[in-house]
C-alpha cells in the first residue's frame, strides 16, 4: 500500500498511490491509515484522485477510519470520480464523507 504524507498548515494530506482499491488491499488500506491517525495525524484529507476502482470493503475500511476519527478530528476526501465516485452516491456515502474534488476546497472545511 502506497500513500504519501504531506502535512501543510496543521492539515496532513494523506495521497493514495494506487489505482485500484479492492478486498484484496482493504485491510492493509485501513491498517495503514489508522496508523496514520494514531501517530497524531486527525485533520486529514485522503486523495484517492489515482483510484479508477473502489469496491463495497473499501468503502467500509473508510467508514472505519472515519469513525476513528471520530468527534477528535476530521476527513475530506478530494479526487474522487467516475466509478468511484459513482460508487459514493450509489451507497449514499457522499451524505457521510465530505467529498471535495481538490485540496483548495478541501482546506475550507477545517
Amino acid at each position: 500500500m502506497n500513500i504519501q504524507l504531506q502535512k501543510n498548515d496543521g492539515l496532513t494530506t494523506a495521497t493514495l498511490d494506487e489505482t485500484r482499491l479492492d478486498a484484496s488491499v482493504a485491510p492493509e488500506f485501513k491498517a495503514a491509515m489508522e496508523d496514520i491517525i494514531l501517530s497524531g495525524n486527525n485533520q486529514l484529507i485522503l486523495d484517492i484522485s489515482k483510484l479508477s476502482f473502489m469496491d463495497s470493503s473499501s468503502l467500509g475500511a473508510m467508514v472505519a477510519v472515519l469513525k476513528q476519527i471520530g468527534g477528535t478530528g476530521k476527513m475530506v476526501i478530494i479526487g474522487a470520480s467516475g466509478a468511484v465516485l459513482e460508487l459514493f452516491k450509489l451507497t449514499r456515502m457522499d451524505r457521510i464523507f465530505t467529498l471535495t474534488s481538490d485540496i483548495e476546497t478541501a482546506k475550507q472545511y477545517f
